[in-house]
């Protein structure tokens, strides 16, 4: 039957043009390797669409969802980003580095009300990762500078 999968003797089979487009064979595991090391090669777009269809499979595994998150931040997909991050923190709260990717992700967007949120949590959570505490400073300062701003038209 046209567009059927089938399966082979370790896994669902490609389907067709899969190969063509770039994507890699296999299985999950296979895509989130691959996803992984695009990212850590410098390519978060193309990692992001490999973990994409990775997290379409399993969408709740948290090693996919985290490292996709990741390449959406790294490709200046905030919007992307900031779901994915969400869903991790809405699984699982105490989650640190979720919250720091939430509140970063949220700061790109002009978001800073929600950015000192997560980042708060974060640096409460690990007081000792130095880079939480930058990252809310920074939030809370450019916050604070956003919320004195007299709005467009009136400057």
């Amino acid at each position: 039957m046209a567009g059927e999968r089938q399966q082979g003797e370790d896994g669902w089979l490609d389907e067709p043009g899969e190969q063509e487009r770039g994507l890699p064979s296999g299985e999950v595991l296979d895509w989130y390797q691959r996803g992984v090391q695009l990212l850590d090669e410098g390519d978060p777009a193309t990692a992001s669409q490999v973990l994409r269809r990775a997290a379409a499979r399993v969408p709740h595994s948290r090693s996919v969802l985290e490292a996709l998150a990741r390449a959406q931040f790294d490709s200046e997909q905030y919007d992307e980003a900031v779901g994915s991050f969400q869903r991790l923190v809405e699984e699982d709260p105490d989650d640190d580095y979720a919250q720091f990717g939430w509140g970063l992700s949220a700061a790109k967007l002009g978001q800073f009300d929600l950015a000192v949120e997560h980042l708060a949590a974060a640096a409460a959570m690990r007081p000792d990762v130095n880079y939480y505490t930058l990252a809310l400073r920074g939030a809370r300062a450019t916050a604070r500078a956003h919320a004195h701003r007299p709005p467009q038209g009136q400057r």
